[in-house]
């Protein structure tokens, strides 16, 4: 409790508030209340008498809701205070982060709960949907892309002009990088930076092939830590491989070109893999009859490890692996199949086989009449995989089924993404993408 020197007052719109310098302190240094106060959090200046109210010409019921969240951390909107209300008085007080920390907790796919479901404006053309770093999101579809803050509030469309765009990725909260396909008889495509707030293109990746810059389409993307950005990259000449490119420059800093008789350039999915220091690069069915993954070393310009179906004994459903993703504590390559069966490779072993669990095959529920492709996703030691309407999230060492996301409002499931602390899936026939959160822990 504060003595009679630590409490403040103040008149918000007409309302009074009396609070304490100790509950205004949880609000930090970057806060409007922190700019109130002096080292020791004493009012600067002091005001002049203790009734004396400090005036703050803003909304009441939302000053009220902000400074119960400071005293207790815990966040209670009356149903009559819209969100965007909210978030904008939120953003005024420098406590944006606070209200996003108190909406969900930490990401845990076992107590995920639907947040909210975002209606799309282009029905049936869902490309691919990428969780941003600050629980944000961007959605491809066709030509254009659509980009929203973490309070799912819609910033400038980034639009391509009727170039499809295959791949999109977050460099941090306020650059994306796209890649898309050539458009003939223009020279465009490829990758290019943009800014997530205003759209603006900042500059383009160029591939250049026996010291000629080259026309290319842009596949997957993927990144690391060294500030590296890499795509599958096909070309009218000889430009079949894998670029890298510098985030911050923008320069093409290496090229692994395609072998003959295997397939980066058509790559559906790019992994980094930090512990190995390698690429992961997997070529899929159906865009390609056969499938290829196989682990690149950009230092010797090696291919290190390698695996395809061709030739493999195996069912015709188990040979059309629809997704493929590596997991360094394990050792393993896990990959999946259009009945979400789950297949882990060796990597211990050069062109080792699958080893297929169809535990999943029992939970198989009656196909729509669109069905989606499974994608897979490996998060904080849990591991997912979408199949029609669900989501699948396994746990463990042997990888047990442990809860089942699923939404029937919105058909199949073609892509998901989590970061941010949220998992957002994106239907196909209604273009509508939902928003999955960790509730935020009881306070005792």
């Amino acid at each position: 409790m504060g003595n009679s020197k630590d409490r403040i007052k103040f008149n918000v719109g007409g309302r009074i508030f009396e609070t304490t310098s100790t509950t205004l302190a949880n609000a930090g240094r970057d806060s409007f209340f922190g700019a109130l106060f002096d080292d020791d959090w004493n009012l600067s200046p002091p005001p002049k008498q203790e009734e004396d109210l400090l005036f703050i010409d803003r909304n009441p019921d939302c000053f009220a809701v902000l400074l119960d969240l400071l005293r207790t951390g815990d966040l209670n909107v009356p149903t009559n205070i819209p969100d965007r209300l909210l978030h904008r008085e939120a953003s005024f007080y420098g406590l944006l982060h606070h209200v996003r920390t108190a909406k969900w907790g930490p990401f845990d796919g076992n107590r995920l709960r639907l947040s909210d479901s975002v209606k799309g404006i282009a029905p049936g053309d869902g490309t691919a949907i990428r969780a941003g770093p600050d629980g944000g999101c961007c959605v491809a579809h066709g030509s254009v892309v659509h980009v929203f803050d973490w309070m799912l509030e819609e910033h400038c469309p980034i639009n391509l002009d009727y170039q499809r765009v295959n791949d999109v990725g977050w460099i941090d909260s306020d650059n994306i990088v796209l890649s898309a396909c050539e458009k003939l008889g223009r020279g465009d495509g490829g990758m290019g930076l943009f800014s997530s707030s205003t759209g603006d293109l900042r500059y383009k990746f160029q591939v250049c092939h026996e010291n000629q810059v080259k026309s290319y389409t842009a596949g997957a993307l993927s990144f690391n830590q060294d500030y590296k950005i890499f795509s599958s990259c096909k070309g009218r000449s000889n430009e079949y491989g894998i670029g890298v490119w510098d985030q911050i420059t923008g320069k093409q800093t290496d090229f692994f070109y395609e072998s003959p008789g295997w397939s980066l350039g058509d790559a559906d999915k790019l992994q980094w893999l930090n512990g190995m220091n390698c690429l992961l690069v997997a070529t899929l069915f159906p865009r390609k009859d056969n499938c290829y993954i196989s682990l690149l070393d950009f230092r010797d310009k090696n291919m290190v490890w390698s695996w395809s179906d061709i030739g493999s004994p195996m069912a015709i459903d188990e040979k059309r692996v629809r997704d493929a993703i590596a997991m360094e504590d394990s050792n393993s390559i896990c990959v999946v199949n259009e009945f979400e069966d789950l297949g882990f490779i060796d990597l211990r072993m050069y062109g080792g086989s699958v080893r297929w669990s169809s535990r999943s095959r029992l939970m198989k529920s009656k196909m729509p009449d669109e069905p989606c492709y499974p994608k897979l996703a490996l998060h904080e030691g849990q591991l997912f995989s979408s199949m029609n309407d669900s989501i699948s999230v396994f746990c463990g060492p042997d990888w047990v089924l442990t809860s089942r996301l699923r939404r029937s409002y919105g058909g199949s499931i073609c892509d998901f993404s989590i970061g941010g602390d949220r998992l957002f899936a994106l239907h196909s026939e209604e273009n509508v993408f939902d928003v999955w959160e960790t509730p935020p822990s009881p306070i005792i």
